[in-house]
């Protein structure tokens, strides 16, 4: 069985096979008679450790323990909740080897996608240090004569957080930090997939750090077991999810039975547009980029690539040739840049896209076959909008490319999709980008880039069914508190009875 680094400790009395313990408020807990999640290399699909599976009555636990703590938590002087957090953060970047060994190991992280979700993960981390010393209020005049007024921005209480496998350190940090930060108690629930990387690691990166006991608990789980009990309970104030739409509409539900705010960010169909004033080398390697990196199994991947009729050509056969020289196998060899697709529901259902948007008339150009969990990169040409690659969130290194002869129907068509979080123009004409970008109704676009960006202090949501709220910066920090209007009146007021 292969070892996982950054064991914790949990305790002389309990049996841990690296991370065989839940983190229940403040302390690592011991299986017991619980249920147990099986962690598995999704390369080797050797298994690498068991985690247990949380209960309802931990859920209970631990949001009771984070309320409990939050309220003495909320009133330390800022710098200590920003010290607890900067702590947090200096031992990541102290663990980072570690770290990228547990992403490749759990998660099928390739070196390059795992470098980049320690950075995002980190430059969140950086932001939420400074939140306590942003937690300002105001003064507004008031039309009362002698009264004062004053807004101070608080935190909400409690935060829920539900997190996804594709980038779990990262997804789950964005939440987590900010809300911590901010004066917040946690409960986390990861991903089945990545319960250490999305969830137990947290746990002690903060212990590490010296959050109070009880202030975060991480209950791993499935979503169908205690995900309900997570999101629908009545402790939390604000549940911040990650994950498809559908289950992001069923978590919103849940939490807005309780006056909870959700805080969502859902599924995306992104589009990489092309125009006949490209650059087509730098579109091509934009592309190949964009849809490639982590195997496509991000939110905002290039899920679609949309050329127009001059160049397409020109660009299928250079999308081609860099998906073709792509590195595929092992996460763990820095040289791969290909790993493995998450498991095999992830895998069958990408490879039936490609199957069936063939059956329908595309042309496989690169890729289109898989060995194990590793799917070859794969671009389809003579594919359209209605096809299953293109019309659905394929979630896997799949880029169809897709023909238009005008503005109006590149815009057309990246707007043909429910959803509407990021995307991608490239025109040496940054007037006629400008307004291709202006035309797609998304949350986030890039121009003479691609969809995959993430900057700590930008904010970052979508539009339409691709969710609610905004994460990072004042977005998060806004997500995470709320405000208290209190007024003194400093005269003797006039009532007109």
């Amino acid at each position: 069985m292969t070892e996982l680094p950054l064991s914790p400790d949990a305790g002389t009395d309990a049996e841990t096979d690296g991370w065989n313990a839940l983190y229940l408020t403040g302390e690592w807990t011991e299986q017991g008679d619980r249920d147990s999640i099986s962690v598995e290399n999704p390369f080797t699909r050797e298994e690498l450790t068991t985690v247990p599976t949380g209960t309802p009555d931990d859920v209970d636990q631990a949001y009771e323990a984070a309320a409990a703590t939050q309220e003495q938590w909320a009133d330390q002087p800022p710098q200590d909740r920003a010290q607890v957090v900067t702590a947090a953060l200096e031992f990541v970047r102290d663990n980072r080897e570690a770290v990228l060994e547990l992403l490749a190991l759990e998660a099928g992280s390739a070196r390059v996608k795992g470098v980049a979700e320690i950075q995002t993960a980190t430059g969140m981390m950086q932001q939420a240090a400074s939140f306590p010393f942003r937690m300002d209020g105001q003064q507004a005049e008031s039309i009362v004569p002698g009264k004062q007024n004053t807004v101070e921005r608080v935190p909400v209480g409690v935060v829920g957080v539900i997190s996804p496998w594709n980038f779990p350190l990262h997804l789950s940090m964005r939440a987590v930090a900010p809300a911590i930060a901010a004066g917040n108690g946690v409960v986390l629930k990861p991903a089945s997939n990545t319960p250490i990387t999305g969830g137990l690691l947290l746990a002690r990166i903060f212990e590490e750090a010296g959050a109070p006991e009880g202030l975060i608990s991480v209950v791993p789980g499935s979503g169908s077991e205690i995900g309900d009990e997570i999101a629908g309970h009545d402790i939390p104030r604000v549940v911040a999810f990650t994950g498809s739409t559908p289950v992001g509409l069923s978590v919103a539900e849940q939490a807005a039975g309780n006056c909870a705010l959700p805080a969502l960010e859902l599924g995306g169909n992104n589009v990489h547009v092309v125009t006949d004033r490209a650059d087509v080398e730098q579109a091509a390697d934009a592309g190949a980029f964009g849809s490639f990196l982590h195997q496509g199994q991000i939110c905002i991947s290039a899920n679609r690539h949309l050329v127009h009729e001059e160049v397409y050509d020109e660009y299928v056969d250079q999308l081609a040739e860099r998906a073709a020289s792509l590195p595929t196998g092992d996460p763990t060899d820095e040289e791969t840049i290909i790993g493995p697709i998450i498991d095999e529901s992830q895998r069958d259902q990408i490879v039936e896209y490609v199957e069936d948007t063939v059956a329908e008339g595309a042309t496989v150009e690169a890729g289109g076959d898989h060995d194990g969990l590793v799917v070859e990169p794969t671009v389809l040409s003579d594919a359209n909008n209605d096809m299953p690659a293109a019309c659905n969130e394929h979630f896997g290194p799949v880029a169809p490319v897709i023909p238009y002869s005008s503005t109006e129907e590149a815009i057309e068509l990246a707007n043909d999709t429910i959803h509407g979080l990021s995307g991608s123009v490239h025109s040496q004409d940054l007037a006629q980008a400008r307004r291709i970008a202006d035309g797609i109704e998304t949350g986030m676009i890039h121009i003479n880039d691609q969809p995959v960006n993430d900057e700590p202090h930008v904010p970052f949501g979508g539009m339409k069914q691709s969710g609610l709220g905004r994460y990072n910066g004042e977005s998060i920090l806004e997500e995470v508190t709320t405000t208290k209007w209190i007024s003194v009146q400093r005269e003797p007021r006039e009532y007109p009875f």
